[in-house]
């Protein structure tokens, strides 16, 4: 007579046991697969855990069943996408990404983060959502392509390693001892001398990244010398150019400049739909059918 007991386990994640069943895996007579695991699952723990197909008769005692289902820790489908970037890119795979470079790329790493910012801007979550799938597509399709690297190869772990080391020395107050941090500015300020520690920079501008608009550059410049103290009066001098001085009185010009770029486009499109509803052709309108038609 056995003592049978099913336990679910996520076979993206691989021969992975859930932590709550390591146990009772462990002290099981006898460990049996499901037959709809994948194969290579089962060979996995077949390998690792001795556990029997369900063509091998059942014994008397405890008898654990490993069953697919669950849907594992949070960070899961992180593991099937880079599987996924792996076959795209891989021999057999989709002869478009597996021709792509970082450079060829590029210009669809910009066009995304710009999707995802009109998303997120908009409030839209269903946009949020999708748009934030293809900028992390760009992340891991990078990530693949420098595996590729005979100089310098690197994959997606490095990169989450680097991330989680940065963010664990940059945060003393939270993963270590003895440091307090009172506010969001405070812990800001502390980031960037820390920062600084690690680059080893020779100036506060060192590392901007000069391929952003030209508002959003100024804004982090401005931004930069603020923190390392720079008087407001040599920074408001530091150019003649109006632009550059209207752009120093906002705190995020390029946000700003967007903002008045979607009321301009929202205010055209309303002429457009209110010339069409009496009658004309918004293509047609003369500079007096635009003022008659345009929003309050």
């Amino acid at each position: 007579m056995s003592d049978r007991e099913t336990i679910a386990v996520d076979p993206r994640l691989g021969a992975v046991l859930p932590a709550g069943a390591v146990r009772a895996v462990a002290a099981a007579d006898q460990v049996r697969l499901h037959p709809d695991l994948p194969a290579d699952v089962a060979d996995a723990f077949a390998r690792e855990l001795g556990a029997v197909g369900p063509e091998t008769p059942e014994v008397d005692g405890t008898v654990v069943e490993l069953v697919p289902g669950g849907h594992g820790p949070p960070g899961a489908e992180l593991l099937e996408a880079v599987r996924v970037m792996d076959r795209l890119r891989s021999p057999g795979g989709c002869p478009w990404d597996a021709a792509q470079t970082p450079a060829s790329l590029l210009r669809y790493l910009v066009e995304e983060t710009y999707e995802l910012y009109d998303a997120v801007a908009d409030d839209d979550r269903v946009a949020v959502r999708e748009e934030l799938g293809d900028v992390l597509l760009q992340v891991l399709f990078h990530a693949r392509i420098a595996e590729e690297d005979t100089g310098d190869p690197f994959g997606i772990d490095a990169v989450a390693g680097e991330l989680v080391a940065k963010l664990v020395s940059r945060h003393p107050h939270v993963f270590g001892d003895g440091e307090t941090i009172t506010g969001a500015a405070e812990q800001q300020v502390r980031w960037e001398e820390l920062k600084a520690v690690e680059k080893r920079r020779d100036s506060a501008l060192d590392g901007v990244a000069q391929a952003q608009p030209g508002a959003a550059l100024v804004a982090k410049y401005l931004s930069r010398s603020r923190r390392a103290g720079v008087p407001d009066d040599l920074l408001a001098a530091a150019s003649a150019d109006p632009l550059y001085a209207a752009a120093a009185q906002h705190p995020d010009p390029e946000g700003d400049l967007r903002a008045a770029a979607s009321e301009l486009a929202k205010r055209v499109r309303g002429a457009e739909a209110a010339a069409r509803a009496a009658g004309a052709d918004p293509t047609s309108l003369d500079a007096e059918g635009w003022r008659r038609h345009w929003p309050a």
